[in-house]
């Protein structure tokens, strides 16, 4: 047996390739990590979300159906953690806005001063549409409620 020396002739078409699969696959590996390794935050890391004990209500819109005569109408409420966003009418009839013409006119006036004040304390309402004003008032509530965040 003789030592005999091997040339080996490498073209530099092969080491470039080599070159370009060997990162590639260094790249596929680092991907890989970077997507099944868990993070330590939150998944909904965009959105911000406050502490528990902040948050005053569950972001989100809540409705509530108002029964007006024979017709009903849905009252949604739409709040963020701590803020309640608007309040509108959904479903609103031209039979009902004929039958009760102040319920949209309370609504809107109900939704500026609860908006505005965020509670539902202290919220007036004018003498010609005191039942209105109560059955809306007391609808929002209820979506209200449904929203707020329940410490367990």
């Amino acid at each position: 047996m003789s030592n005999k020396t091997k040339i080996v002739v490498l073209r530099m078409k092969e080491i470039i390739y080599s070159g370009i699969f060997a990162l590639l696959g260094i790249l596929f590996l680092v991907l890989l990590i970077i997507m099944f390794v868990p993070d330590k935050k939150d998944e909904n890391s965009d959105i911000p979300t406050p502490a528990v004990s902040d948050a005053k209500y569950i972001p989100g819109i809540y409705s509530t159906t108002v029964s007006l005569g024979s017709q009903t109408v849905d009252i949604e409420v739409m709040v963020d953690a701590n803020n309640i966003n608007s309040i509108e009418l959904v479903n609103l009839s031209e039979e009902v806005e004929t039958m009760f013409p102040l319920v949209e006119p309370s609504l809107d006036d109900l939704a500026a001063q609860i908006i505005a004040s965020q509670s539902l304390e202290e919220i007036t309402y004018p003498d010609d549409a005191k039942y209105t004003s109560l059955v809306l008032l007391e609808a929002i509530e209820l979506s209200l409620k449904k929203a707020e965040v329940r410490n367990e």
